[in-house]
């Protein structure tokens, strides 16, 4: 009986120890399951922020490759594009009268430029970031190829067999470091008697621009027209000018009579040192050259103008401003002379021709009109 106490006592005894051991194991268990639910939070935490990091580093290869890009490459990539671009606009005004425009083309530029360096930081993938790269480059092509190249002047010249062999030379402005062709012609003057003009083969082009719609009124410098305002078509065909601006007399001489203020036979106005106005008698000279059989077609570029150019002449149909409207590009010309109309102040002398005209005429034209202008070497 003792026997069975003890033993059912250690049996008790026994139960108590395996019962207190089974609830330490769920104690552990739960303290596990915490530490495994705190690791499993901590791993999601981990894959988020591997997520976010993987975000970031799918950020962090494009945008930290985009930084790379932004300070090296790709940045580097778009200014280049940019700056590419800056060449067109400042080529697409490639004039030493304009050089005010610069300012402008680079403030254009670097906003060019930071509008680039936000789009490299939302750039995502490195395979995009040469994408961009790529997209950079075929800016940067296409900004090339649409580069403004300054017109040569020498399409519009006369052929050797009409004027001969180096009868062209050139010299250059210095107020602005244009250059130009001119050709000693050699006829009869308005008294039949021989003469010779050394003359531009092309037309003047100097001034700072005003818009085709005001008047040329700053007297303190010499302002232009560019056919539609374009500075291009001042590169190709010349400026136009209102006839007191050619003259450099007041704006308001071409509202009254200044006769009295110049000589109509040598007046230099607008233009190089050592050259003077074309004078009606110098055209009359070259209309009635030596070798020109086709009249007023004869002075007239064969480069788009109808003209043989038998003279070496080689007017450009640079169209005008009438009445403050540009008309007839490629299809007419006009000037003026250093003269004034003796029936009404607010006109003075010019001539006109044009594709297929065969006669031409001294006529009297309003002076607040923009013509081209021809200059003479002075005697």
């Amino acid at each position: 009986m003792n026997t069975i106490k003890k033993i059912g006592l250690v049996g008790a005894v026994a139960f108590a120890l395996f019962t207190f051991n089974a609830c330490g194991d769920d104690s552990s268990s739960t303290s596990a399951s915490g530490e495994n639910s705190a690791l499993s939070s901590a791993v999601e935490d981990d894959a988020s922020s591997s997520s976010i990091n993987g975000d970031t580093s799918s950020v962090i290869p494009g945008s930290s490759s985009s930084v790379i890009l932004s300070d090296s490459e790709g940045s580097s990539s778009s200014v280049k594009g940019s700056d590419t671009a800056d060449v067109s606009s400042s080529s697409v005004i490639p004039d030493p009268d304009r050089e005010s425009n610069s300012s402008s083309v680079k403030s254009s530029s670097s906003s060019a430029k930071s509008s680039s360096s936000v789009n490299s930081s939302s750039s995502v993938k490195s395979s995009s970031s040469s994408s961009v790269k790529r997209s950079s480059s075929s800016v940067a092509k296409s900004s090339s190829s649409g580069e403004y190249i300054p017109f040569d002047h020498s399409l519009t010249l006369a052929g050797a067999r009409f004027v001969g062999e180096d009868a062209y030379h050139q010299f250059t402005d210095d107020r602005n470091g244009r250059s130009y062709y001119y050709i000693t012609i050699t006829g009869k003057d308005t008294s039949g008697n021989a003469a010779s003009v050394t003359v531009m083969a092309e037309n003047l082009n100097i001034g700072v621009d005003v818009l085709g719609t005001q008047d040329q009124t700053d007297d303190k410098v010499i302002e232009r027209y560019c056919y539609n305002d374009d500075t291009t078509n001042c590169d190709r065909y010349g400026g136009l000018y209102q006839w007191a601006e050619m003259m450099q007399l007041p704006s308001a001489c071409n509202n009254m009579d200044c006769s009295d203020r110049y000589d109509p036979s040598n007046h230099r106005g607008i233009c190089p040192e050592n050259w003077r106005i074309l004078t009606y008698n110098d055209f009359y000279v070259i209309l009635n050259s030596n070798g020109n059989t086709h009249g007023i077609e004869g002075l007239r570029s064969t480069f788009g103008c109808g003209g043989y150019n038998e003279t070496g002449f080689s007017l450009v149909c640079s169209g005008y401003n009438w009445e403050y409207k540009y008309k007839n590009l490629d299809k007419g010309i006009y000037w003026f002379y250093p003269e004034e109309s003796f029936s009404d102040s607010q006109n003075a002398s010019g001539s006109f021709t044009g594709l297929s005209m065969t006669t031409v005429r001294k006529g009297s034209y309003n002076k607040s009109h923009g013509f081209t202008v021809r200059c003479v070497m002075s005697k």
